[in-house]
């Protein structure tokens, strides 16, 4: 990453001249359709982007995390999506307005290097996501995401490496283009060999290593 600790800093102080706000699991911080109320910093919690598929189910898109901002393409270009964010553990962040972002970025050159790395990693988890796609199997493509979801939100545990994030089958399956059920016999599969572990919508890789060399 680019940013020093000084700089990471500095956005931060930016978005702590606006508004500091608390929302609760399952809350909606943008709904589909609105005009975002500004510019978001996560402090603490998580946060997904979905959007709804023609079949009316939900397709996760990303899961941001503290130190994160969105809705980064709106802050730049306006550009209105139909993607919703909705809190996924309690969460608080802080919000300024689009005015306010533009002048500060603009102004001042050392909040560019923090911005340029929350963008180039949301770049690099869609790339990984579309190259998940290339895998053959459902199996494959589950492990795929397994493991990008570890790298990004693993912690050690007793039994291996736990995914701190909660993760709904519906997620699972539609990151990986299959179906909810399909996605639920996989995971089924890799607990039954010892390789994950799941409780209450967390998983654990118990064996990281083994799950990567089914996939190499």
């Amino acid at each position: 990453m680019l940013a020093t600790a000084e700089q990471k800093q500095a956005l931060l102080n930016v978005f702590k001249k606006g508004s500091k706000l608390n929302y609760r699991k399952g809350e909606l911080i943008i709904r589909d359709g609105d005009t975002p109320s500004g510019i978001f910093y996560i402090e603490s919690g998580l946060v997904k982007a979905y959007d709804i598929t023609r079949y009316g189910e939900e397709n996760l898109l990303i899961i941001r995390k503290p130190e994160e901002i969105f809705p980064i393409i709106w802050a730049i270009t306006e550009s209105t999506w139909h993607v919703m964010y909705e809190a996924i553990s309690d969460t608080t962040v802080y919000r300024i307005d689009r005015e306010t972002y533009i002048n500060e970025i603009t102004k001042k050159t050392n909040l560019l290097a923090p911005l340029l790395d929350i963008t180039l990693k949301m770049y690099q988890i869609q790339s990984q996501r579309i190259i998940n796609l290339e895998y053959r199997t459902a199996r494959e493509r589950l492990i795929s995401f397994l493991l990008l979801m570890a790298d990004r939100f693993g912690e050690p545990c007793p039994h291996g490496l736990l995914i701190n994030c909660p993760l709904r089958q519906q997620d699972i399956a539609s990151s990986i283009n299959t179906s909810r059920e399909t996605a639920s016999r996989e995971l089924s599969a890799l607990e039954r060999k010892n390789l994950v572990s799941i409780e209450k919508m967390k998983i654990c890789l118990v064996d990281d290593k083994k799950l990567r060399a089914l996939i190499e």
